[in-house]
């Protein structure tokens, strides 16, 4: 199994900046391959933000490319993802959630973390 625990969040105006992190913890921490972050706003299904894949590839969804980075480390025991959101629209607003995905393409999620984006 894989805890996914997310930190960060909040409210800011538009053209403002947050980050979040989230930290992987868990017996099968070895077997995890993709880390990153999904998002849902009210009404809309759940949407790719970011995620990297072990071996070094990371895929954004197309909304926020350009704007969001995400950061990976990786160690024997401590396995954390970082994202940097810039210049956040009013769009952005959503829950953002923590995603993590086994080598045997079994799926782990936090529990969430709201991202206010307004004037």
């Amino acid at each position: 199994q894989v805890q996914l625990v997310e930190s960060g969040g909040g409210s800011v105006h538009p053209g403002g900046r947050l980050a979040l992190s989230c930290a992987a913890s868990g017996s099968s921490l070895r077997s995890l391959d993709a880390l990153g972050w999904y998002r849902q706003a009210p009404g809309k299904p759940r949407e790719l933000v970011a995620y990297k894949l072990a071996g070094g590839m990371i895929r954004y969804g197309d909304s926020v490319s350009g704007r969001f980075t995400l950061f990976r480390d990786n160690t024997d025991t401590d396995n954390m993802v970082f994202l940097q959101m810039n210049n956040l629209e009013p769009e952005d607003t959503a829950i953002y959630y923590c995603y993590g995905r086994s080598i045997g393409g079994q799926n782990y999620w936090g529990q969430g973390t709201q991202v206010t984006v307004s004037s």
